[in-house]
């Protein structure tokens, strides 16, 4: 094949007579092709070579794609014999079945589509979409703008039409026909362990996600904002021997105390570089809404910060970093959800009631809605059943969080014919919703980190696309899984700032920085870059595409755009939907998909493919002579 492009993307094939006409299409793409023992083609794509591992014997053969170990010795021709550090997927073919599987967290996903009578499988939805002539599912893109979050299992849908997700931690087994199916590959693990126990369980799976990645003397760029959690990963891979360029964006707020606490941190990393860059010297935050970009694999948050990133990445690079260690997940994983109150009331109540006390003095938490949380029975089947005709009314204030998860609600700009779109999806998925835990806490906690993965991955693929490779090691499966075994109600004790990573990284990160109980926040920027955009924005809401497809109201949606300030949960009530019609609008600059009221160009209808595939896809240079049935392997 070629040489590697730069790109990161695959697609899994069955062992079936009518894959290769599949591959053919794809094949102008890739960089690389493995086949199975049949000869038949089974992965294609680009990846770097680095950042795969394989084995095989006879007819069985695997292969993992990602950030792993060198030689990782857990790695057998039938799949990991152990769980491994890093973050990958794990692709097997076995006599010509199919397995394959992306990360617990979701920071690595699979999607599926039926293509020319087979299941096809991929890490972006947006190639399925491409090979299928997909276009945008109204339904998903609604369910998209609810805040605060997109309840499970809603949530892993991707918002292109006939392509389904493989919900993370389950499997996908193609078979031979040319079907397919999922099992459950990854449980949570029990939450037995004491704090300090459990923290030399976290400080040994970070200390291996870091030397997963990190090669000593290695040249790496670093996120150093101040808080706990790029800190500890500052100091692990300086610890593996990394060079650093930490960078710290200072904000603007009065009191802000970020900056104050990169500094003390970099003091005490011999040789770092340290760059504090004042955010009124970067791009101001949602700049750029007015240009359309390459369009992501859907809607993304990084509408905020995009712009931000892109400075940050080059000044990064013109410090020779060729990648970058990001904190993204930390807050995520290392504290469970106050949900976990709800089991400890039944084994432990005079303790849930302390908690809970606290809880609700921190977060102001109303008495009535929390004593009801605790006291529900209610499973995530009837819990979802309930959303569905509750979905008005982004509320005001502080709500309990000791659900199987928050309360969604869609804003008031969206149409009654979404909600009832929404309404109609919630009520199909709560037939026979399984919880992600054996409890309510272990659901919520799993459900926070499935949105985690999720901004994981988004922030990767904006990374990629600035030329800056992003890796978050606080969203690998191993860090996950040790989180989990702390005991709930001591790694998420209220009276404390993240516990579990504290104890974790005591004796690694300067005590100072460990002692800190704050959190800075960058709500001015948020108000002043909305408020730099009212003429763009304005522009939106006359030509809105999400009210064109009759999923917004324009003359509420206007009023909100033009006057940010109304919002009653502020601004994040808005970025969904911000989020949604700029890819919406990415989408149609750049031919991915028809607008709204055009009809199917008949080439497109005839083939069954969309004529432009999504930027992820570069055609390569190849030799005329090559053959298709049994395309050389390249991993």
């Amino acid at each position: 094949m070629t040489s590697w492009c730069g790109g990161r993307w695959f697609v899994v094939l069955p062992d079936h007579e009518a894959a290769p006409a599949v591959f053919e299409r794809l094949r102008p793409y890739a960089c690389r092709v493995v086949p199975h023992a049949s000869g038949r083609p089974w992965l294609l794509g680009c990846w770097p070579k680095e950042e795969s591992a394989t084995a095989a014997a006879g007819a069985d053969r695997a292969l993992l794609i990602g950030r792993v170990q060198d030689r990782p010795a857990g790695l057998t021709p039938r799949g990991l014999a152990t769980e491994l550090p890093g973050s990958f997927h794990l692709l097997v073919s076995r006599d010509g079945r199919v397995l394959a599987r992306g990360t617990c967290t979701g920071d690595r996903r699979l999607y599926t589509a039926r293509v020319r009578g087979l299941t096809v499988a991929a890490d972006r939805a947006s190639t399925l979409a491409w090979l299928t002539g997909a276009g945008p599912d109204p339904a998903r893109l609604a369910a998209g703008l609810l805040v605060p979050c997109v309840p499970y299992p809603l949530n892993a849908a991707p918002v292109w039409a006939g392509v389904d997700a493989v919900r993370p931690g389950d499997a996908l087994h193609l078979e031979t026909d040319g079907t397919a199916r999922t099992g459950r590959w990854w449980q949570a693990p029990p939450a037995d362990l004491p704090l300090e126990q459990a923290a030399r369980g976290l400080r040994e799976a970070l200390r291996a996600a870091v030397a997963a990645r990190v090669r000593p003397g290695e040249l790496w760029g670093a996120d150093l904002s101040g808080g706990m959690d790029s800190t500890s990963l500052c100091f692990l891979a300086h610890e593996a021997g990394a060079r650093l360029v930490a960078l710290t964006m200072e904000l603007s707020a009065v009191g802000s105390q970020d900056a104050r606490y990169a500094r003390e941190a970099a003091r005490q990393l011999p040789g770092v570089t340290h760059l504090t860059v004042p955010t009124g010297e970067l791009a101001a935050l949602f700049a750029g809404l007015e240009g359309r970009n390459p369009p992501a694999d859907g809607p993304t948050a990084l509408v905020r910060n995009r712009a931000q990133q892109e400075d940050t990445a080059r000044l990064l690079l013109g410090h020779g970093a060729p990648r970058r260690l990001c904190g993204h997940g930390g807050d995520d994983v290392v504290t469970p959800p106050p949900a976990y109150l709800h089991r400890l009331l039944r084994h432990r109540p005079l303790t849930a009631l302390r908690h809970a006390a606290a809880h609700r003095a921190a977060l102001r938490w109303p008495l009535r809605a929390t004593a009801a949380q605790l006291l529900s029975r209610r499973g995530p089947a009837g819990r979802l059943a309930a959303q569905a005709a509750a979905l008005d009314g982004v509320r005001r204030g502080a709500a309990p969080a000791c659900d199987w998860g928050p309360r969604p609600a869609l804003p008031p700009w969206v149409t009654p014919g979404a909600r009832e779109l929404v309404a109609e999806r919630l009520r199909a998925l709560a037939e026979g919703c399984e919880p992600l835990g054996r409890d309510r806490g272990t659901h919520a906690w799993v459900q926070a980190l499935h949105g985690a993965g999720r901004l994981a991955f988004q922030i990767a693929e904006g990374s990629e696309r600035a030329g800056l490779p992003a890796d978050m090691p606080f969203c690998d499966d191993a860090v996950f899984a040790a989180c989990l075994r702390a005991r709930p109600e001591e790694a998420g004790h209220p009276a404390r700032f993240k516990p579990l990573l504290t104890a974790a990284m005591r004796g690694i990160v300067p005590e100072a920085i460990l002692r800190r109980t704050t959190k800075d926040r960058a709500g001015d920027e948020w108000h002043a870059g909305l408020r730099a955009q009212r003429r763009t924005l304005a522009s939106w809401a006359e030509d809105s595409r999400l009210a064109a497809l009759g999923l917004a109201d324009p003359a509420v949606l206007r009023r909100v755009l033009l006057a940010p300030a109304l919002l009653t949960a502020g601004v994040a009530e808005l970025e969904p939907t911000l989020a949604a019609e700029e890819w919406l609008r990415d989408v149609e600059a750049h031919s991915l998909a028809r607008p709204p009221s055009a009809p199917a160009p008949p080439a497109a209808a005839a083939s069954g493919f969309s004529p432009h595939p999504p930027p992820h896809l570069k055609e390569h240079r190849r030799d005329p002579s090559a053959g298709t049935a049994r395309p050389a392997a390249s991993p």
